[in-house]
């Protein structure tokens, strides 16, 4: 089958062996690649009930059908395994130009399995893997990671080789601190869910992919010219130019003015300081460039230069929108510069920003609260970046935010006060405003995420009214299914209004060869999610673990925005119906395909 290399990689840290392993076409033509193959991979290897920080947790990465191709957004990977946050489904992606390596070395996923006896550098070729003991790494941050990992373990260009990339982790993952990311390119994340903690349990510092490979194509001329042809009609279209001059950035002004902008750990949809935190200020305060993926001309990443105070000369890629309003919204910092900071910081240790700002606020309030004694408030920068400091290390107070927002919540009677969906804290768009988000974050397989479906655009849009939740399933599902399919082939987010469904199948005919309508592509979509369900389900979730926070149903917004609990309830029947799943939110059947053979063979070519 065209579009994938027909192999990938099972690695074994406990006998340091990578076994060459066929990749079932029959998983590809139903699943497609990247996160349809990766959630197969895990469902397969993974034993059920494993606990995520055990050596039997898989750790899996993926490219797509498209990495490597001329198709603008296709230079991402993704990262599958089970949350040791949410203790579910984990999925998390990340662009640059590190997934370009990752598919050179010629595997269509690369599964980690096991613990190494001590820290460990991994080297990904077409020859399979080789392992480099890393103790002297081990308690580095993350730029020194990448940076020594790549000098070290990247060969030259002989053979055709191309440029070799890394993925890392920090402090944080050492430590096992459940949010922790995996990092590439300096600044680009695997953020959610705790992948880095995963790495970090096998003892894995660092992954370096490099080689030669690219993946055969059914019809790389057509592909090419749909590439030429999508290029030129969005490069002058306004999502395109905003993105490029402003970045997620832009997004602060736009949730602020809809009071859907989540400050004071929740307790309002805006944020009055917003103008000291938006684009305007990040752009003309400080030195900003567009940075852009590989094969990409959006450019949406924001290459920063620090001018003046005291962070002057600080450079980082960002901030970008949610992590502005985590520290900028929930703690209520009122600096673009000092959340840039707070950025870095988090960037270097190895943790997500988004849990990081939420751990922060929830622990202003618990400390306001009298749950806990610890010299920290609102707009306390240096306190929230000590806060950092001691997660990163589980070191006093540090120990148990570690643990992440559940554990929290529990040790310090505030559970009716924590927000999250699953173990996972929600994005920067209030659920009260924007209903559709609400669904979003209750039924989303890893927690509660913005990303799934992307809906805000809908809602902030005007595609479809905000306060409604009739009907509002079904447009829900549309975005979901879709960008499903986005995740199949890894592509990005903010190409979502280039390509749509008549441009998926163009996409994935040219690609792969597949002939596809509207109606067999929304089966792929679907059939992905029922195999996500189906391991949930055997990872202990029930419908009861599709809700909001309580306080979401009890506590109203400012201008009187509000959901309900049977507001929600409404949508999730709705969703769950036209899933095809019965009342509880089981599908009807289990999944095909899980005992599919995938045999192990010596690469020839």
């Amino acid at each position: 089958m065209k579009g994938f290399y027909g192999r990938f990689l099972l690695v074994d840290l406990d006998e340091r062996r990578g076994r060459i392993m066929q990749t079932p076409e029959e998983v590809c033509s139903t699943y497609l690649g990247g996160k349809g193959l990766g959630s197969w991979l895990l469902a397969r290897y993974n034993p059920p009930g494993v606990d995520p920080l055990s050596p039997m947790n898989c750790l899996i990465f993926a490219t797509g059908p498209l990495t490597g191709s001329p198709l603008l957004g296709s230079c991402r990977y993704g990262v599958y395994t089970k949350s040791p946050q949410t203790g579910l489904y984990s999925e998390s992606y990340s662009g640059g130009k590190t997934p370009e390596a990752m598919d050179a070395a010629g595997f269509d996923a690369v599964v980690i399995r096991g613990t190494s006896a001590g820290p460990v550098v991994i080297r990904v070729s077409p020859d399979g893997a080789s392992f480099h003991d890393a103790g002297d790494l081990w308690g580095a941050d993350c730029h020194t990671a990448e940076k020594e990992a790549l000098r070290r373990f990247a060969q030259g260009d002989g053979d055709g080789r191309r440029p070799a990339g890394a993925v890392v982790i920090g402090p944080a993952g050492e430590n096992l601190v459940r949010f922790a990311v995996i990092e590439n390119d300096l600044w680009r994340s695997a953020g959610r869910t705790g992948t880095g903690a995963v790495m970090g349990s096998k003892r894995v510092k660092a992954v370096v992919f490099q080689g030669n490979r690219e993946r055969p194509l059914s019809d790389p001329e057509g592909l090419k010219a749909f590439a030429r042809e999508s290029a030129r009609t969005s490069k002058d279209t306004t999502t395109f130019k905003n993105y490029r001059s402003m970045g997620t950035t832009q997004m602060v002004k736009v949730a602020n003015e809809n009071e859907s902008f989540p400050s004071r750990y929740w307790s309002s949809g805006r944020a009055e300081h917003w103008r000291a935190i938006d684009a305007e200020a990040l752009h003309t305060r400080n030195d900003v460039r567009p940075r852009a993926c590989a094969k990409c001309a959006m450019a949406c990443g924001r290459m920063t230069t620090i001018r003046q105070g005291r962070h002057a000369g600080l450079v980082i890629e960002g901030p970008e929108f949610e992590t502005i309003y985590a520290f900028g919204g929930l703690c209520m910092v009122d600096s673009i510069e000092e959340i840039a900071y707070l950025n870095d910081i988090c960037d270097r240790l190895g943790i997500d920003t988004m849990t990081a700002g939420n751990l922060c606020g929830f622990t202003i309030e618990a400390v306001r609260a009298g749950r806990v004694k610890f010299d920290i408030d609102y707009n306390h920068v240096d306190a929230i970046a000590g806060l950092l400091h001691l997660i990163a290390r589980r070191e006093g107070i540090g120990a148990l935010l570690a643990e992440g927002i559940r554990h929290a919540s529990r040790e310090w009677d505030l559970e009716d006060m924590a927000i999250h969906v699953k173990g996972l804290e929600p994005s920067g768009y209030d659920p009260r405003t924007l209903k559709g988000m609400g669904l979003g974050y209750a039924v989303s397989d890893r927690g509660a995420c913005h990303l799934r479906a992307t809906f805000y655009k809908a809602e902030l849009s005007g595609l479809i009214d905000r306060a409604r939740v009739e009907g509002k399933a079904e447009l829900f599902m549309d975005f979901e299914s879709r960008l499903t399919l986005f995740d199949t082939l890894i592509l990005c987010r903010f190409y979502r209004d280039f390509y749509l469904w008549d441009e998926l199948g163009t996409i994935i005919r040219t690609a792969t060869g597949i002939t596809a309508d509207r109606s067999r592509l929304n089966r792929v979509a679907l059939d992905v999610a029922d195999l996500i369900r189906w391991f949930n389900i055997r990872e202990g979730l029930t419908s009861d673990d599709d809700v909001l926070p309580r306080r979401f149903y009890r506590e109203k917004l400012e201008g009187g925005q509000s959901i309900t609990e049977e507001e929600l309830l409404l949508m999730r029947a709705d969703y769950y119906r036209l899933h095809g799943w019965d009342s509880a939110g089981r599908p009807s059947s289990a999944p095909p395909l899980l005992d599919a053979e995938s045999g192990e063979h010596q690469d020839s070519s």
